[in-house]
């Protein structure tokens, strides 16, 4: 009865966010409030059935109901509990039930928060992400429904993908859809300033936290991607530039060059046309990224072929939403009044610098990952491209962006004078070419790319140290820096911190693969690994060859690290579990390979130096925790009563 209870509840929340696409809209064109009154109600019982429908469906993983067809396919018996919710998502179906559950939480946060807003915007905003949770409801119970039955039931289920059993997936596929959906806010308020004509400071600032909450959830998702690939695939690697992982990616390009034009348009009423382009844009590439994913395209370029109506619904969906918005952009685009002129050296103009830089790293990477997949589909073969075309292209077209984000955030709105800036900025210059130069000479060698990353890391530490003595040499108190202003500064400082550590990662870690018998030891990075052989060991649903490696260093003893060989109980698949001791400056990291002799004494072992990994996760918090900080600024939540004149030259974040 559970699963017809999730799918009943499925159909009434379909019911519901019909009513909440159709009756608002035409309220909102008729002005009339008893039908824009629906909107709320409506979007809020979604989420209410929605949610109802995931409970259905977690319940079923953790009673083992093989029943269910999608439980008996990706859960198992002895699968432990904890692993048992997180399949509830990890299966094509599931992941679509939680993007739907978690876009009812977003369309019901904007409903209880936007009381503050005209009633006709929030119509349209409500209505516009209504009419996308009818796409997702109507995909799921068309083609993907997660409650069919499996009859007769098998006696035990196939398991989760053992990649996936790993506490880094309870938290990452949340996190990365609450940034993916929540992206439908800022492209819903796009598309409701484009049929109410209204495209002004105030539409920006209304939309401005919502976006930003929705990049700092995204960021904080692929952040936890990298670090869960870093710890569960053994390869020793954080970023792989794999299609899946720019598949992501992508939608946070166009989110971080967003989130800066919005600030133009909400200050200088500028910019008007480039934001909601970029609003449309982002949502778009999580659509897409989201059904690359999903759909099996990644894996398969006929993968369509094998499902026609699962692909055909895809294809018209992102046809409907994408190319819609488009034509809507395209009709009202030319009526958009310019906002305040500003010069060719004015931080309007380096806001633009730098989102053309984005964009064009944003191209980069949507060609490298969709040419493969447009050449397979098309017959004319198979080809990769991989991290050496992304290295090659996506690096230097990231150089320019990190020296704007020092300059932009210190020029002045409107107006500003170069040579003033020159004055301003010349020793932090000079300090920052001098570390990019010096500090490869105290480490393992003289790198170009390590110079560059050098240089940049302290360039934009030295910008934000500038940037908080100007305010508080002007005048201002610490406590009366805004959040808005401490949010920037605190996503720019994790950006700094994030480029130390790649750049020292990049270039200095070390690796070592070795045939080891028991007594054996390495050297690496002043370290040394001592085998001490294996054991058996029993998991709860798969076993284990589990290893003892003695790290040490100048003849001391450290610690014990026990890297694992598992091979699961159900699939009979193997894996490589490695066992990392990490600290703020470095990570060693050893991972088991295989058995070299038919005793298992003998075992190919693979260790690992990572110099300054743990910075990349550490610079990446600071930008989460920037972007909340941001997003909580006063004035998000006090009511727009007029907009903002657009000759004012007002500073700010």
């Amino acid at each position: 009865m559970i699963p017809e209870l999730g799918h009943f509840a499925l159909i009434v929340a379909l019911l519901l966010a019909l009513t909440q696409a159709v009756l608002p809209l035409i309220g909102a064109q008729r002005g009339n409030l008893t039908l824009m009154s629906v909107a709320r109600p409506a979007a809020q019982g979604q989420f209410v059935f929605a949610a109802l429908a995931f409970g259905c469906l977690a319940y079923s993983f953790m009673v083992n109901d093989f029943t269910v067809e999608n439980v008996a396919r990706n859960s198992f018996s002895q699968l432990p509990e904890v692993y048992r919710l997180t399949a509830t998502w990890g299966s094509h179906e599931g992941s679509l039930l939680l993007w739907v559950l978690i876009l009812g939480f977003w369309t019901t946060a904007v409903s209880v928060f936007s009381r503050h807003l005209p009633d006709d915007m929030v119509a349209r905003v409500l209505g516009v992400m209504g009419i996308i949770s009818v796409g997702f409801l109507a995909f799921l119970l068309t083609t993907s429904n997660p409650f069919d039955r499996l009859l007769p039931a098998p006696i035990d289920g196939r398991d989760m993908n053992p990649l996936l059993q790993d506490w880094g997936m309870i938290i990452h596929p949340p996190m990365l859809y609450m940034g993916y959906v929540g992206f439908a806010v800022a492209f819903a308020f796009a598309i409701a300033a484009l049929l109410s004509g209204r495209l002004d400071a105030a539409w920006a600032r209304w939309s401005r936290p919502w976006t930003t909450v929705a990049w700092a959830f995204l960021t904080l998702g692929i952040a936890l991607g990298s670090w869960w690939a870093y710890r569960e695939l053994g390869w020793g690697g954080w970023w792989f530039w794999d299609p899946t992982e720019n598949a992501s990616f992508m939608p946070w390009i166009a989110g971080t060059a967003l989130i800066h034009s919005l600030a133009v348009t909400e200050k200088r009423g500028a910019f008007k046309a480039w934001t909601v382009l970029l609003a449309l844009t982002a949502f778009s590439l999580s659509l897409l990224g989201t059904f690359l994913v999903r759909s099996g395209v990644l894996s398969s370029v006929h993968a369509f072929a094998t499902d026609p109506a699962r692909g055909a619904f895809i294809l018209g969906f992102l046809v409907l939403v994408i190319g819609g918005s488009l034509v809507l952009y395209a009709w009202r685009a030319p009526k958009m009044l310019s906002g305040g002129g500003f010069t060719w050296f004015s931080r309007e103009a380096l806001l633009l610098g730098n989102n053309v830089v984005l964009l064009a790293a944003l191209g980069a990477v949507l060609l490298g990952t969709l040419y493969p997949l447009l050449i397979d589909a098309l017959g004319m073969g198979k080809i990769s491209v991989g991290p050496p075309y992304f290295n090659a292209v996506f690096v230097p077209l990231m150089a320019p962006a990190l020296f704007l984000m020092g300059v932009g955030p210190l020029a002045r709105w409107k107006e500003a004078s170069l040579p003033d800036m020159v004055s301003r900025l010349k020793w932090a210059l000079v300090i920052s070419v001098a570390t990019g130069i010096l500090l490869p000479l105290t480490l393992d060698g003289f790198k170009p790319w390590a110079v560059f990353g050098f240089a940049m890391s302290m360039w934009i530490l030295l910008t934000v140290l500038i940037g908080f003595r100007e305010r508080l040499k002007n005048g201002a108190r610490w406590s009366s820096l805004t959040r808005s202003f401490w949010g920037m500064q605190l996503a720019h400082l994790g950006m700094a911190v994030g480029v130390a550590g790649i750049t020292v990662v990049a270039n200095y870690q070390e690796e070592r693969d070795v045939r080891m018998n028991i007594g054996d030891h390495t050297e690496l990075a002043g370290y040394t690994f001592t085998f001490q052989g294996t054991t058996e060991h029993e998991g709860p649903n798969y076993r284990a060859a589990r290893g003892t490696v003695e790290v040490g260093k100048n003849g001391k003893k450290l610690y014990e690290l026990h890297p694992e060989k598992r091979i699961y109980n159900a699939s009979g698949m193997p894996m490589t579990e490695a066992s990392i001791q990490p600290a703020l400056f470095d990570d060693i990291y050893v991972a088991l390979g295989e058995p070299l002799d038919e005793a298992a004494t003998i075992w190919a072992v693979r260790v690992f130096h990572k110099p300054f990994i743990n910075w990349l996760w550490l610079g990446a918090l600071l930008m989460v925790i920037g972007g909340f900080l941001a997003a909580a600024d006063r004035r998000y939540r006090i009511a727009v009563k007029a907009p903002a004149p657009t000759g004012a030259a007002a500073q700010g974040a």
